[in-house]
């Protein structure tokens, strides 16, 4: 049990907890599987069970209070987990950052803790291909995520407006999932749309941070099996949630993190999703919507 942890916390070889620890590296190994297994099994629904209605409300406004983006459910995200190349996998796990890697794909709340994770993904997947196939797109595309109902933003009365999750250009833009507008000859409104959107959607690039700056294993690339190496990023992600509940958050630990992002892809949106974004883009340009230093900030 203490070798895992100094494995997680530290990033040390198996070869270092053989003579710490005097134990062979194949037991390590088999040491590390086995309890993080049984620390996911064991926290998962503790502490990232699906939200139900009122959760997500919880959720929307922590973001409104913290963020100023009204709304919404969550951030989301990709991030490469680096490995050594997987046996007999070809080139399924080499990025475009050339090394092999998985992807570890979160949506976090406002208070930088992971509520879905999916881990494991082919490394030269993009973002948008790995949300797609992911349980918590296929839940979202279907409408089965017990989002509230439509609500008017703070300060209106309409229109009624969706729930939402925030992403970075490489998710395709949703009724339920906003992204920022193309960087080419963008309006003032538009302009403050990407930076209302870039303060939300930052709260996942600080839980990769935290996440990876407290377990320190995911700083260098992971000489485990592929299967043990996804149980200990699972393992590392609710064991974050447990830790995030207890000790709270010092902003330092965000800073800098060894993760690195997916490379923007193009998708494309549908047309629902766009008169949602034109309505937060008003919104934001509204006096209601509008933030006294929005304007200097861009």
């Amino acid at each position: 049990f203490f070798s895992l942890f100094r494995y997680l916390g530290t990033g040390q070889s198996l070869a270092s907890l053989h003579f710490a620890f005097l134990i062979g590296k194949s037991t390590a190994s088999v040491i590390i599987r086995e309890t993080c297994v049984a620390i996911w099994d064991a926290l998962h629904a503790a502490v990232m069970g699906q939200p139900h209605k009122e959760q997500w409300k919880e959720i929307a406004d922590l973001f409104q209070q913290t963020c100023q983006f009204p709304n919404c459910a969550g951030a989301i995200d990709g991030k490469h987990i680096r490995i050594k190349k997987p046996v007999r996998s070809g080139s399924q796990y080499y990025n475009y950052k050339k090394y092999f890697s998985f992807v570890l794909f979160a949506m976090c709340d406002a208070n930088y803790s992971f509520r879905y994770i999916d881990v494991g993904s082919y490394g030269s997947r993009s973002d948008s291909a790995v949300f797609a196939h992911s349980e918590f797109g296929k839940l979202l595309n279907d409408k089965a995520l017990d989002l509230p109902e439509h609500t008017a933003l703070p300060g209106t009365t309409s229109p009624a407006m969706p729930f939402v999750f925030v992403a970075d250009e490489a998710f395709a833009l949703g009724e339920n999932l906003m992204r920022p507008y193309s960087s080419r000859g963008l309006s003032l409104a538009r302009r403050v749309f990407n930076y209302r959107l870039t303060r939300a959607r930052r709260v996942v690039e600080c839980a990769f941070g935290i996440l990876a700056n407290k377990w320190r294993f995911l700083h260098t690339p992971i000489h485990l099996k592929l299967e043990t190496a996804i149980s200990a990023v699972k393992a590392a992600c609710v064991l974050h949630n447990f830790v995030r509940a207890r000790d709270g958050f010092n902003f330092e630990d965000s800073l800098t993190h060894s993760l690195h992002s997916h490379r923007p892809s193009v998708v494309r949106g549908h047309r629902q999703g766009a008169a949602v974004r034109e309505q937060f883009t008003a919104y934001f340009m509204s006096p209601h919507g509008a933030l006294p230093w929005q304007l200097d900030a861009i």
